[in-house]
């Protein structure tokens, strides 16, 4: 939550800390242990308002993008995205992959993003210029792991407050608030996530891809491809808007995967 800049900065934040009290107190906030990050989280929502969360934006996503309905790649994506989900922390959920030929407004695009609740999604464009399965995996591994993480959901929390999250969290919701605040939460889940949010997700997609039987240095091969496109259009790849900071993510990778580094991975 972002506080306003007041003279005093001690009102705005005793306003937040009485406000975090009276949650408590009504039984709204939880703690509980995050297995993506190995840290506890205080939260004022439970799994089950996740999964309708995520439910509602899926039907929205369903509405309003074109998806795939092509047999051998969907086929694909689920013989691989199998193999994933058999090895992730999170147990609790069920997982589910989709392609996305174009978005709403009819744009191809090249990027990938998942949705609180089990959903994850890959564009055409990527999965086009993806050279192997390993790459593939590790794509989608990645944003498993943001779901493994409950980043969505923090980031949501965060900026969206108890009361919208509450709305957008309803089974039955069918008012102008609720519509106008699941396109709120899907704008701000494709907004991207903060360095160490990326980097909890790749560690995750190593993990879950050794794991699976993948090899994870894919995920430096898919950054490095992506980084080369990139460098020969004019406008940034959708990819590398709402996913940053691409060299630090390599490096990053090689670390968890105790790989030598170059210069070039601390002057880029």
């Amino acid at each position: 939550m972002r506080l306003q800049k007041y003279k005093n900065h001690i009102y705005p934040l005793t306003h937040l800390l009485i406000f975090s009290f009276v949650l408590l107190l009504s039984g709204c906030v939880t703690t509980e242990y995050n297995v993506g990050t190995g840290k506890q989280d205080v939260s004022f929502y439970s799994t089950e308002s996740e999964i309708i969360m995520g439910r509602n934006i899926a039907k929205m996503i369903y509405q309003k993008f074109k998806l795939s309905n092509s047999p051998d790649d969907i086929q694909r994506l689920n013989r691989i995205a199998d193999k994933i989900v058999e090895v992730l922390d999170r147990k609790e959920l069920s997982y589910y992959f989709y392609i996305i030929e174009e978005d709403q407004e009819g744009k191809p695009q090249v990027n990938a993003f998942s949705l609180p609740g089990g959903y994850s999604y890959i564009y055409r464009g990527l999965l086009d210029i993806l050279d192997n399965d390993d790459q593939l995996a590790f794509i989608l591994a990645h944003e498993v792991g943001h779901i493994v993480s409950r980043h969505h959901m923090k980031r949501l929390q965060a900026i969206m407050g108890y009361n919208l999250l509450t709305v957008v969290s309803s089974a039955s919701g069918t008012s102008s608030e609720f519509r106008r605040g699941l396109s709120f939460a899907l704008i701000q889940i494709l907004a991207g996530y903060s360095r160490a949010d990326e980097f909890n997700a790749d560690e995750l997609a190593v993990k879950y891809c050794k794991l699976a039987g993948f090899n994870p240095t894919a995920g430096i091969e898919v950054l490095e491809k992506l980084y080369k496109e990139n460098k020969k259009t004019i406008r940034p790849l959708s990819y590398f808007r709402t996913h940053p900071y691409p060299a630090q993510r390599i490096r990053h990778i090689k670390e968890a995967l105790q790989l030598p580094l170059g210069v070039d991975d601390y002057i880029n």
